[in-house]
Order: structure tokens, then C-alpha cells, then sequence
């Protein structure tokens, strides 16, 4: 099916109310018989977990959005092959972290699976209460993260869509089952980034291979007219799938914004940085060998981006997979 323009719907969810924490050891033994009897299963903390059942995904879809790691000890990751949208954003220390996003597919499993960002929510404004797959975040983003129009599920409320794989150390182990979450795929009408497929646009330059790089990551991607796509590097090794085949979006979007220091930061002291996503400023759209410069706009967080030629018309994107890298301008 081909895909053109998708627009905004509006936005109708509600966060999740969610209670945190478990029971304390110096409640009374009668509590805690009466907390165990009513259910509740141990949390990763490993006391009893008072969490609600998570919410039921929309009637009418859910995109699906998993916060996926990106450290060399994550690779290869399962499922960024499947996904229509991956962003690549930078987070503490220079590195960097990806966000993958389903609507027209659910795979197997995704993962390794990591923790929010504040930037996180706004980005994931554009869609209609989206499902949002990820494993904890700071504690003062949590009530944010409540509050925010999507369906946020952690590890804590679904406990049977995820699982801890062997053969890899902690944390780069977890992962999630999506056809735990959601019942079927939301369908292409979900997927409201304001992005324009279709025909190629005229004019650009031939372009081979395209880096940007973080203070301690870099992404490059290098043009293959046998896929048809741009094949991944990360930090300057080939991303493959598990099962070795490489990675290779139609579409590869270098979109310059603002980054700037966020209220949270990691238990190091490490300041997490804020990729601003509402607004506009220069991109570069990489299709079929070539690199259009184009201007992007994000009126709203309820909007999708648009991306337009000097002459205001749209730049299109390639029918398939399409990575945005979020770099500052």
C-alpha cells in the first residue's frame, strides 16, 4: 500500500495512574499476609508489587514505541528491522539511544529494551495514545511519564511481555514480546509522523555514504543499490538483524535541533539532554543515493514533521523503513 502524508489525530488518552513502590518491611506481618493474599506478585525489587493492571490498549490501535539500547554490548538488537520509524537520539555521556516505532508490523520480540527520557514524551505527542515499551526511568520523570498522553508499560505491569535473555549481561538483556501489549498491529493510518512518501524529488546530490556523530557515538550510513536502502553502521561497526542480514532503511533523515540540558540526569551526575522536537530547522533527507536538503516544521507536539524543499513543496520520503538522527543544529 502506499503511503502519502499522514495527519494528526487527536490525541483522547490519559496517562496511566500508577502507585510505586512496595510494601515496606516494618509493616505489620498481618499487611503484608493481607497485600500476598491478594495477588500482588514480587517486582524486581523483590517485594510485593501494588501496581494496578496496566490499561488496555486504544479500541481503535496504538502505535507501539520501544525505547531500545544502543550500547555495544546491545548489539545485534532484535526487531529494529521491523520497525517503520526508528529515531536515534543522543543521552548522557555522548552516547546515544533509539526509539523504535511499529505500526504495520509487530515482531517476535524487541529489545535490548532501556529507560525513558523527558524528550521522549514530546516526540511521541505526534501519535494517538501510543504504547510505550520501556524499562524504568529517573524517579522524578516517573509522575511525567503518568501524566502524559500515552499508555506507558515497564516491565513491572506486564511482567508476562517481557523476558530476560541469556547469554548477555545485565541491563543489555531485557526484552519485550509486543503481541503482549497489543492484540494486532494499529495499522499504517497510525503512524501520524507527517511524513510524505512517493515519488523521488528532483534535484539533490549523489551521495555515498552519510556519518553524524555524538561525542561518543556515531551513526554512518553508506547507499546500496542492491537493497535499495542505506546500510547501518554503529559506532563504526556494521547493524545487522540477530539472524546477520544488515540493517538497511529507504529513508535516512539527519534532522538538526535544538539540544539542550534537561531537569533529570543519570546516577553519575550526568546531565540527560532534551532533543526538542517542536519547531524547525534544517534536515538533510538521504533516498536513492541522494541527499536533499530540506526544512523541517513541528508546529505543535500534537503535529507530525513536515520536511519541504526550498520551494515549499514536500521532500519524499521512499516507500519502507525510515531512521531519523536527531543531531544539534
Amino acid at each position: 500500500m502506499r503511503r502519502t502524508t499522514h495527519g494528526r489525530r487527536k490525541n483522547t488518552g490519559t496517562g496511566a495512574a500508577r502507585r510505586r513502590g512496595g510494601v515496606g518491611r516494618a509493616l505489620p506481618l498481618a499487611l503484608a499476609a493481607l497485600v500476598l493474599a491478594s495477588g500482588c506478585t514480587a517486582g524486581s525489587g523483590g517485594v510485593a508489587d501494588r501496581r494496578p493492571p496496566r490499561p488496555e490498549p486504544p479500541a481503535d490501535g496504538s502505535v507501539l514505541a520501544v525505547k531500545i539500547d544502543n550500547a555495544s554490548a546491545a548489539r545485534p538488537q532484535t526487531g529494529l528491522d521491523t520497525a517503520d520509524v526508528v529515531y536515534a537520539e543522543p543521552v548522557e555521556a555522548g552516547l546515544s539511544r533509539l526509539m523504535a516505532v511499529y505500526a504495520t508490523r509487530l515482531p517476535d520480540s524487541v529489545g535490548p529494551v532501556r529507560s525513558a527520557r523527558e524528550s521522549d514524551l514530546e516526540l511521541l505527542r505526534q501519535f494517538d495514545r501510543p504504547t510505550l515499551a520501556f524499562s524504568g526511568a529517573q524517579t522524578k520523570l516517573l509522575p511525567l511519564i503518568d501524566r502524559a498522553p500515552l499508555r506507558p508499560v515497564p516491565p513491572e505491569e506486564a511482567t508476562g511481555a517481557y523476558v530476560r535473555e541469556d547469554g548477555r549481561p545485565a541491563p543489555h538483556n531485557l526484552y519485550v514480546r509486543p503481541d503482549r501489549l497489543l492484540p494486532k498491529p494499529a495499522g499504517e493510518q497510525a503512524l501520524t509522523t507527517g511524513f510524505h512518501y512517493g515519488q523521488a524529488p528532483s534535484g539533490g546530490r549523489p551521495e555515498s555514504s552519510r556519518t553524524v556523530r555524538y561525542p561518543s557515538a556515531s551513526f554512518t550510513f553508506t547507499w546500496s543499490a542492491g537493497r535499495g536502502g542505506w546500510l547501518v553502521d554503529l559506532d563504526g561497526e556494521p547493524a545487522s538483524a540477530p539472524g546477520g542480514e544488515r540493517l538497511a532503511p529507504a529513508t535516512v533523515v539527519v534532522q538538526h535541533v535544538r539540544v539542550r540540558s534537561s531537569g533529570f540526569g543519570d546516577f553519575r551526575g550526568n546531565n540527560s539532554p532534551y532533543v526538542e522536537s517542536v519547531g524547525s530547522g534544517r534536515a538533510e533527507v538521504l533516498r536513492d543515493g541522494r541527499v536533499h536538503e530540506a526544512t523541517w516544521k513541528r508546529g505543535a507536539a500534537e503535529d507530525g514533521t513536515s520536511f519541504t524543499a526550498g520551494d515549499g513543496s514536500p521532500v519524499n520520503f521512499a516507500e519502507g523503513p525510515v531512521w531519523v538522527v536527531f543531531t544539534g543544529s
